[in-house]
């Protein structure tokens, strides 16, 4: 038989092969393949979630579930706070890893690609929103099981070396903040700013020690954004006369950004091989408000979906307290999607900063790194 006629009968035993495979070899991912990919794990609030209260019992103020949201990508709601996709979707998709799903979502998870915990309205804090969001402390527990169901199912070994090749991505703080205006929440006005923002990243450091015991090693985090700038926030704070004011809200995110800086400084001096990637949120936040045609924005202050001035009252797809809403024809061209949360397009330019920015936007490592 000729060296042609040979190899012809090589590709049919292979293609044979093949379909006999799950899912063809082309589809078939090996353990080995799975456990060399970094796996990617999830904290935080609605910056983030990419559906986790849609399985909790809680209001339509901490839900995304219905339409317009998802309308872009997806083109019917999946319980994400924008018109489609979010950071972390865009993460995983640059690190080649499938669309990490939210993790109540029904369903056979693979978790060995990682889990989404966060929670729209979630805060470090116990008492933010309590009882209507998964706060971190829960968000913990379960990564927790997360943890011990892929010791059964990896065992003890390849569990071990998934969860320290993994990267953890955290978004929270932003409501532990904005929850107190327009209200006279009792923990916030025990305390000093400094006091309180202290105990904000006091919780999230815990939690991202509890994940070092554990073996990670490898973690992303975001800044604070400047609250004054939400279409939400310019509308509520000239009728707020109990609540915090402009110049609060506006130290409080500076605070928690410079915290956050020195806690992560002092967390790698202190813990062997711990490496982190911190993204300035507040300028690049700033930049596209101040000048949205030099990011592809027609619209950098008011919001695409809602209502009022800014169309900045809480009322996009009409499921809230207030029903009537107004929807532009284009969530492209808008920063802001609704008064609190920011488009696709948006959230796409953040993935792209976090993922290869440099020192000055995300450092000192910048996600990719992190995956390499």
């Amino acid at each position: 038989m000729g060296s042609n006629s040979s190899f012809h009968l090589y590709a049919v035993i292979i293609f044979l092969a093949c379909l006999d495979l799950r899912g063809g070899c082309r589809g078939h991912i090996s353990r080995a393949d799975k456990l060399r990919k970094a796996a990617l794990f999830v904290f935080g609030d609605s910056l983030y979630d990419p559906g986790n209260n849609n399985y909790i019992n809680t209001t339509n103020d901490f839900q995304a579930n219905f339409r317009p949201y998802g309308e872009s990508f997806f083109k019917h709601p999946t319980g994400r706070f924008s018109d489609g996709r979010l950071i972390p979707d865009f993460i995983a998709e640059y690190a080649k890893l499938p669309l990490i799903p939210a993790y109540l979502k029904p369903g056979d998870h693979q978790f060995e690609y990682g889990a989404n915990f966060a929670s729209g309205g979630a805060g470090a804090l116990d008492e933010t929103h309590p009882g209507l969001v998964i706060n971190l402390k829960t968000q913990l527990s379960y990564f927790k099981n997360v943890e011990n169901m892929l010791r059964q199912k990896l065992g003890t070994k390849d569990a071990k070396q998934l969860l320290h090749n993994a990267v953890y991505m955290f978004s929270i703080g932003g409501n532990d903040y904005l929850s107190p205006i327009g209200s006279n929440s009792s923990i916030y006005y025990s305390y000093s700013q400094a006091e309180y923002v202290d105990m904000v990243i006091g919780n999230l450091t815990t939690v991202i020690k509890e994940i070092y015991k554990d073996g990670g090693r490898k973690f992303g985090l975001v800044g604070s954004i400047p609250y004054w700038y939400l279409p939400a926030v310019r509308l509520l704070i000239p009728r707020n006369t109990s609540g915090e004011s402009i110049e609060e809200v506006t130290n409080l995110a500076k605070l928690h950004n410079k915290t956050l800086a020195k806690t992560l400084q002092k967390l790698q001096a202190q813990l062997k091989g711990f490496k982190y990637s911190n993204f300035h949120l507040y300028s690049s936040f700033m930049e596209r408000i101040d000048n949205p045609s030099n990011y592809g924005f027609k619209e950098g202050k008011a919001a695409c979906c809602g209502s009022g001035r800014l169309r900045g009252v809480y009322s996009c797809g009409g499921k809230r307290e207030v029903k009537k809403y107004q929807l532009c024809n284009n969530a492209s061209e808008y920063f802001f999607f609704d008064p609190y949360h920011t488009t696709e397009m948006a959230y796409r330019q953040f993935a792209e900063l976090m993922w290869s920015g440099t020192p000055n936007i995300t450092g000192p490592h910048n996600l990719k790194s992190l995956f390499e």
